[in-house]
């Protein structure tokens, strides 16, 4: 199976997990609630399940574990963080001016988002690795996303048909770096610091 196929299953399954199995739903809401309050360090399995009215073995028969759990719960707030963006660039039509946007909302949504702004800036050590060493599936899935905004724009402004993935790679591993880490010599402490740097070093990208 390829790498568009397995992002492809991986972007149906965040999108999925808005619908399918309330129990499942339930869960994750309270999941989310749960660390939202607490944090991942002081939350059990025990807590949730005790917050979504349901048994541990409710949970685990879903989840299987702890971290599994935690998994799910953000790959979820990517479901939703897609949507936000895909809100933020709607309305304009050349894929430069969606890239500078859809940065600078990138890093809005996560900064205010009580799950990934609170814990990065309560419990950095505990959920750096669910962002990095263990982030693939959040970070495939954000690539998958831009990919296919980056290549739908390929067509429709006829810029050059090579494989928009690396530049797609590329600009998420950027975010991402500002977001773990935004001291620097680069200022991003508003949008329009960030506006500007997107226009000066991600949309040049999208030629490259």
């Amino acid at each position: 199976m390829s790498t568009d196929t397995n992002d492809s299953a991986l972007t149906r399954a965040i999108a999925a997990s808005e619908t399918e199995d309330p129990t499942a739903r339930r869960i994750l809401d309270a999941a989310l609630e749960q660390f939202t309050l607490l944090g991942l360090r002081r939350s059990s399995v025990d807590d949730v399940a005790k917050r979504a009215g349901v048994s541990r073995v409710t949970v685990f028969r879903r989840f299987q574990t702890k971290d599994k759990l935690v998994m799910a719960t953000l790959l979820r707030e990517h479901g939703r963080f897609f949507q936000q963006l895909d809100a933020a660039v709607a309305g304009l039509p050349a894929m430069e001016d969606r890239v500078v946007e859809g940065f600078v909302a990138a890093l809005r949504y996560t900064r205010a988002h009580p799950l990934f702004g609170g814990l990065l800036r309560l419990e950095p050590e505990v959920v750096l690795p669910y962002m990095t060493v263990r982030g693939g599936s959040t970070l495939s899935a954000t690539v998958t996303y831009l990919t296919g905004h980056l290549r739908r724009a390929q067509q429709a402004e006829g810029r050059p048909g090579d494989d928009p993935r690396p530049v797609a790679e590329l600009m998420v591993r950027v975010a991402v770096s500002f977001l773990l880490n935004p001291a620097g010599c680069i200022e991003m402490d508003d949008e329009d610091q960030a506006r500007a740097f997107a226009r000066r070093y991600l949309a040049p990208l999208l030629d490259a």
